[in-house]
Protein backbone atom coordinates (compact mmCIF):
# COMPACT_ATOMS: atom_id res chain seq x y z
CA UNK A 1 0.00 0.00 0.00
CA UNK A 2 1.55 3.28 -1.12
CA UNK A 3 1.87 6.02 1.50
CA UNK A 4 1.66 9.44 -0.13
CA UNK A 5 1.93 11.70 2.93
CA UNK A 6 4.78 12.46 5.33
CA UNK A 7 3.58 12.62 8.97
CA UNK A 8 6.22 15.05 10.23
CA UNK A 9 5.90 17.44 7.31
CA UNK A 10 2.10 17.27 7.47
CA UNK A 11 2.16 18.20 11.17
CA UNK A 12 4.66 21.01 10.55
CA UNK A 13 2.44 22.46 7.82
CA UNK A 14 -0.65 22.73 10.02
CA UNK A 15 -1.97 25.97 11.47
CA UNK A 16 -3.71 26.19 14.87
CA UNK A 17 -7.02 24.32 14.85
CA UNK A 18 -9.00 27.54 15.26
CA UNK A 19 -7.68 28.77 11.87
CA UNK A 20 -9.87 26.23 10.02
CA UNK A 21 -7.06 25.71 7.51
CA UNK A 22 -8.18 24.32 4.11
CA UNK A 23 -6.97 20.78 3.45
CA UNK A 24 -3.52 20.76 1.80
CA UNK A 25 -2.36 18.13 -0.70
CA UNK A 26 -0.63 16.31 2.20
CA UNK A 27 -3.78 16.43 4.32
CA UNK A 28 -5.87 15.15 1.42
CA UNK A 29 -3.39 12.30 0.88
CA UNK A 30 -3.67 11.43 4.57
CA UNK A 31 -7.47 11.46 4.34
CA UNK A 32 -7.40 9.21 1.24
CA UNK A 33 -5.05 6.69 2.85
CA UNK A 34 -7.38 6.23 5.84
CA UNK A 35 -10.55 6.62 3.75
CA UNK A 36 -11.68 9.63 5.75
CA UNK A 37 -13.43 11.28 2.84
CA UNK A 38 -16.10 13.73 3.94
CA UNK A 39 -19.68 12.68 3.04
CA UNK A 40 -21.64 15.07 0.87
CA UNK A 41 -23.63 16.42 3.83
CA UNK A 42 -20.45 17.65 5.57
CA UNK A 43 -20.25 21.42 5.44
CA UNK A 44 -16.66 21.88 6.63
CA UNK A 45 -13.72 19.68 7.64
CA UNK A 46 -10.08 20.41 8.44
CA UNK A 47 -6.95 19.45 10.38
CA UNK A 48 -5.05 21.66 12.80
CA UNK A 49 -2.86 21.61 15.86
CA UNK A 50 -2.75 22.83 19.44
CA UNK A 51 -0.08 22.70 22.14
CA UNK A 52 -0.19 20.65 25.33
CA UNK A 53 2.80 20.51 27.64
CA UNK A 54 5.14 21.65 24.91
CA UNK A 55 3.95 19.02 22.42
CA UNK A 56 2.14 19.72 19.16
CA UNK A 57 -1.13 17.77 19.19
CA UNK A 58 -2.87 17.25 15.86
CA UNK A 59 -6.66 17.32 15.73
CA UNK A 60 -9.37 17.30 13.12
CA UNK A 61 -12.96 18.45 12.89
CA UNK A 62 -15.97 17.57 10.75
CA UNK A 63 -19.04 19.81 10.77
CA UNK A 64 -22.18 18.58 8.99
CA UNK A 65 -24.95 20.75 7.70
CA UNK A 66 -27.35 21.70 10.51
CA UNK A 67 -25.35 20.04 13.33
CA UNK A 68 -27.35 19.16 16.46
CA UNK A 69 -24.58 17.97 18.81
CA UNK A 70 -20.86 17.12 18.93
CA UNK A 71 -19.03 13.82 19.37
CA UNK A 72 -15.59 14.07 21.01
CA UNK A 73 -13.57 11.00 19.98
CA UNK A 74 -10.63 9.64 22.01
CA UNK A 75 -8.73 6.77 20.38
CA UNK A 76 -7.03 3.75 21.94
CA UNK A 77 -3.39 2.92 22.71
CA UNK A 78 -1.29 2.51 19.52
CA UNK A 79 -4.26 3.95 17.58
CA UNK A 80 -4.88 7.31 15.94
CA UNK A 81 -7.77 9.27 14.41
CA UNK A 82 -7.32 7.66 11.00
CA UNK A 83 -8.68 4.33 12.28
CA UNK A 84 -12.07 5.69 13.34
CA UNK A 85 -13.84 6.33 10.04
CA UNK A 86 -16.82 4.07 10.88
CA UNK A 87 -17.44 5.99 14.12
CA UNK A 88 -17.03 9.34 12.35
CA UNK A 89 -19.43 8.33 9.57
CA UNK A 90 -22.02 7.17 12.12
CA UNK A 91 -21.76 10.44 14.04
CA UNK A 92 -22.09 12.53 10.87
CA UNK A 93 -25.13 10.50 9.83
CA UNK A 94 -26.69 11.64 13.13
CA UNK A 95 -25.81 15.27 12.28
CA UNK A 96 -23.19 15.38 15.03
CA UNK A 97 -20.10 17.50 14.54
CA UNK A 98 -16.96 15.48 15.32
CA UNK A 99 -13.72 16.59 16.96
CA UNK A 100 -10.82 14.29 17.70
CA UNK A 101 -7.07 14.38 18.22
CA UNK A 102 -4.10 12.05 18.18
CA UNK A 103 -2.74 11.45 21.68
CA UNK A 104 0.89 12.37 22.45
CA UNK A 105 3.25 9.96 20.71
CA UNK A 106 0.46 8.66 18.48
CA UNK A 107 -0.54 9.26 14.88
CA UNK A 108 0.35 12.73 13.66
CA UNK A 109 0.97 14.19 17.13
CA UNK A 110 4.47 14.85 18.44
CA UNK A 111 6.17 12.99 21.27
CA UNK A 112 8.08 9.74 21.85
CA UNK A 113 6.09 6.96 20.17
CA UNK A 114 3.34 5.59 22.42
CA UNK A 115 5.17 6.78 25.54
CA UNK A 116 3.75 8.73 28.44
CA UNK A 117 4.94 9.26 32.01
CA UNK A 118 1.58 9.78 33.67
CA UNK A 119 -2.05 9.28 32.60
CA UNK A 120 -2.67 12.79 33.91
CA UNK A 121 -1.03 13.95 30.67
CA UNK A 122 -3.95 12.41 28.79
CA UNK A 123 -6.36 14.45 30.91
CA UNK A 124 -4.51 17.61 29.90
CA UNK A 125 -5.00 16.64 26.25
CA UNK A 126 -8.73 15.97 26.67
CA UNK A 127 -9.22 19.20 28.61
CA UNK A 128 -7.37 21.15 25.92
CA UNK A 129 -9.44 19.50 23.19
CA UNK A 130 -12.64 20.52 24.97
CA UNK A 131 -11.33 24.09 25.15
CA UNK A 132 -10.72 23.96 21.39
CA UNK A 133 -14.28 22.69 20.86
CA UNK A 134 -15.59 25.63 22.86
CA UNK A 135 -13.52 28.16 20.93
CA UNK A 136 -14.85 26.69 17.68
CA UNK A 137 -18.41 27.01 18.94
CA UNK A 138 -19.19 23.33 18.31
CA UNK A 139 -22.84 22.62 19.10
CA UNK A 140 -23.97 21.30 22.45
CA UNK A 141 -24.59 18.77 23.82
CA UNK A 142 -21.09 17.31 23.64
CA UNK A 143 -21.00 13.52 23.74
CA UNK A 144 -17.78 11.75 24.76
CA UNK A 145 -16.56 8.62 22.96
CA UNK A 146 -13.56 6.55 24.06
CA UNK A 147 -12.19 3.24 22.77
CA UNK A 148 -9.96 1.19 25.12
CA UNK A 149 -7.31 3.62 26.47
CA UNK A 150 -9.50 6.40 25.07
CA UNK A 151 -12.24 4.90 27.23
CA UNK A 152 -9.89 5.07 30.22
CA UNK A 153 -9.28 8.76 29.52
CA UNK A 154 -13.00 9.50 29.25
CA UNK A 155 -13.71 7.38 32.34
CA UNK A 156 -11.10 9.31 34.35
CA UNK A 157 -12.62 12.60 33.19
CA UNK A 158 -16.12 11.45 34.06
CA UNK A 159 -15.24 10.27 37.58
CA UNK A 160 -13.10 13.22 38.59
CA UNK A 161 -14.53 16.10 36.56
CA UNK A 162 -17.91 14.85 35.40
CA UNK A 163 -20.06 17.33 37.35
CA UNK A 164 -18.00 20.26 36.08
CA UNK A 165 -17.28 18.90 32.61
CA UNK A 166 -18.45 20.96 29.63
CA UNK A 167 -19.37 17.61 28.04
CA UNK A 168 -22.77 16.97 29.60
CA UNK A 169 -24.14 14.77 26.82
CA UNK A 170 -23.88 10.99 26.73
CA UNK A 171 -20.65 9.09 27.40
CA UNK A 172 -19.75 6.11 25.23
CA UNK A 173 -17.14 3.67 26.57
CA UNK A 174 -16.05 1.08 24.01
CA UNK A 175 -14.16 -1.87 25.52
CA UNK A 176 -12.83 0.55 28.14
CA UNK A 177 -9.46 -0.09 29.73
CA UNK A 178 -9.30 -0.36 33.50
CA UNK A 179 -7.14 -3.43 33.91
CA UNK A 180 -5.65 -5.29 30.93
CA UNK A 181 -5.73 -9.06 30.65
CA UNK A 182 -3.17 -10.90 32.82
CA UNK A 183 -2.78 -7.81 34.99
CA UNK A 184 -0.73 -9.46 37.77
CA UNK A 185 1.71 -10.87 35.23
CA UNK A 186 1.95 -7.49 33.49
CA UNK A 187 2.91 -5.78 36.74
CA UNK A 188 5.51 -8.43 37.54
CA UNK A 189 7.00 -8.17 34.05
CA UNK A 190 7.16 -4.39 34.37
CA UNK A 191 9.06 -4.56 37.66
CA UNK A 192 11.51 -7.11 36.24
CA UNK A 193 12.13 -5.25 32.98
CA UNK A 194 12.09 -1.63 34.16
CA UNK A 195 15.76 -1.50 35.35
CA UNK A 196 17.07 -2.97 32.09
CA UNK A 197 14.99 -1.90 29.08
CA UNK A 198 13.03 1.15 27.94
CA UNK A 199 10.63 -0.90 25.83
CA UNK A 200 9.87 -4.21 24.20
CA UNK A 201 8.85 -5.10 20.67
CA UNK A 202 5.14 -4.74 20.06
CA UNK A 203 3.16 -7.88 19.36
CA UNK A 204 0.30 -7.28 16.93
CA UNK A 205 -2.75 -9.30 17.98
CA UNK A 206 -5.92 -10.25 16.12
CA UNK A 207 -8.22 -7.83 17.89
CA UNK A 208 -11.18 -7.81 15.50
CA UNK A 209 -13.03 -10.38 13.41
CA UNK A 210 -12.46 -8.33 10.27
CA UNK A 211 -9.83 -10.22 8.22
CA UNK A 212 -8.79 -7.02 6.40
CA UNK A 213 -7.98 -5.02 9.52
CA UNK A 214 -4.77 -6.74 10.64
CA UNK A 215 -3.00 -6.46 7.24
CA UNK A 216 -3.98 -2.79 7.08
CA UNK A 217 -2.72 -2.20 10.63
CA UNK A 218 0.63 -3.81 9.85
CA UNK A 219 1.05 -1.57 6.78
CA UNK A 220 -0.06 1.58 8.63
CA UNK A 221 2.84 4.08 8.72
CA UNK A 222 1.52 5.64 11.94
CA UNK A 223 1.65 2.45 14.03
CA UNK A 224 4.17 2.38 16.93
CA UNK A 225 6.35 -0.73 16.91
CA UNK A 226 7.42 -0.85 20.57
CA UNK A 227 5.69 -0.94 23.95
CA UNK A 228 7.46 1.58 26.22
CA UNK A 229 7.97 0.38 29.79
CA UNK A 230 7.21 3.94 30.94
CA UNK A 231 3.65 3.60 29.60
CA UNK A 232 3.16 0.37 31.58
CA UNK A 233 4.44 2.14 34.69
CA UNK A 234 1.98 4.97 34.11
CA UNK A 235 -0.82 2.42 33.77
CA UNK A 236 0.18 0.72 37.04
CA UNK A 237 -0.19 4.04 38.88
CA UNK A 238 -3.40 4.96 37.05
CA UNK A 239 -5.23 1.70 37.83
CA UNK A 240 -4.83 2.33 41.57
CA UNK A 241 -5.94 5.94 41.10
CA UNK A 242 -9.05 5.13 39.06
CA UNK A 243 -10.18 2.23 41.24
CA UNK A 244 -10.06 4.60 44.24
CA UNK A 245 -12.13 7.25 42.43
CA UNK A 246 -15.41 8.47 43.96
CA UNK A 247 -18.67 7.24 42.52
CA UNK A 248 -20.47 9.31 39.88
CA UNK A 249 -24.17 9.99 39.24
CA UNK A 250 -23.55 9.76 35.47
CA UNK A 251 -24.84 6.74 33.50
CA UNK A 252 -22.44 5.96 30.64
CA UNK A 253 -23.17 3.71 27.68
CA UNK A 254 -20.73 0.79 27.79
CA UNK A 255 -20.15 -1.60 24.88
CA UNK A 256 -18.08 -4.72 25.40
CA UNK A 257 -17.29 -7.78 23.30
CA UNK A 258 -17.28 -11.15 25.00
CA UNK A 259 -14.24 -12.33 22.99
CA UNK A 260 -12.06 -9.40 24.03
CA UNK A 261 -8.62 -10.74 25.00
CA UNK A 262 -7.00 -7.33 25.55
CA UNK A 263 -8.76 -6.02 28.65
CA UNK A 264 -9.96 -7.88 31.74
CA UNK A 265 -13.54 -6.99 30.88
CA UNK A 266 -15.19 -9.06 33.64
CA UNK A 267 -13.28 -7.14 36.31
CA UNK A 268 -13.68 -3.86 34.46
CA UNK A 269 -17.47 -4.12 34.10
CA UNK A 270 -17.82 -4.97 37.79
CA UNK A 271 -15.78 -1.90 38.70
CA UNK A 272 -17.77 0.33 36.34
CA UNK A 273 -21.08 -0.91 37.76
CA UNK A 274 -19.84 0.10 41.22
CA UNK A 275 -18.78 3.59 40.08
CA UNK A 276 -21.77 4.74 38.04
CA UNK A 277 -25.50 5.07 38.55
CA UNK A 278 -27.14 2.43 36.36
CA UNK A 279 -24.68 2.29 33.45
CA UNK A 280 -26.27 0.90 30.31
CA UNK A 281 -24.19 -2.05 29.12
CA UNK A 282 -24.35 -3.85 25.78
CA UNK A 283 -22.51 -7.17 25.60
CA UNK A 284 -21.75 -8.04 21.98
CA UNK A 285 -21.38 -11.79 21.29
CA UNK A 286 -18.21 -12.78 19.39
CA UNK A 287 -16.86 -9.21 19.32
CA UNK A 288 -13.17 -8.69 20.04
CA UNK A 289 -11.38 -5.65 21.41
CA UNK A 290 -11.12 -3.10 18.59
CA UNK A 291 -14.84 -2.49 18.31
CA UNK A 292 -14.37 0.57 16.08
CA UNK A 293 -13.11 -1.76 13.35
CA UNK A 294 -15.22 -4.86 13.88
CA UNK A 295 -17.32 -6.61 11.23
CA UNK A 296 -20.29 -4.67 9.79
CA UNK A 297 -22.87 -6.78 11.63
CA UNK A 298 -21.16 -6.11 14.97
CA UNK A 299 -20.91 -2.40 14.26
CA UNK A 300 -24.60 -2.40 13.28
CA UNK A 301 -25.51 -3.99 16.64
CA UNK A 302 -23.76 -1.40 18.75
CA UNK A 303 -24.67 1.60 16.58
CA UNK A 304 -28.32 0.52 16.88
CA UNK A 305 -27.84 0.41 20.66
CA UNK A 306 -26.35 3.91 20.61
CA UNK A 307 -29.14 5.22 18.37
CA UNK A 308 -31.63 3.92 20.92
CA UNK A 309 -29.99 5.68 23.87
CA UNK A 310 -28.78 8.96 22.34
CA UNK A 311 -31.51 11.44 21.34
Amino acid sequence: MTVSFQPDSLRASLLPLAARQPLSSQALAYRRFYRLGAPTHVLQSWLGRFNVGGLEIVAQVWIPQRPVATLVVMHGFYDHMGLYRHVIEWALSRHFAVISCDLPGHGLSAGPRAAIDDFADYQQVLSALLVEAGQLGLPQPWHLYGQSTGGAIVLDHLLYAGVNSPAQGETILMAPLVRPQAWLWSQLSYRLLKPFVSGIERRFSENTNDPAFMPFLQSDPLQPTRLPTAWVGALVKWVKYIEAAPASPRSPLIIQGDQDMTVDWQHNLAMLRSKFAEPKILMVPAARHHLANELPEIRHAYFTFLDTHIP
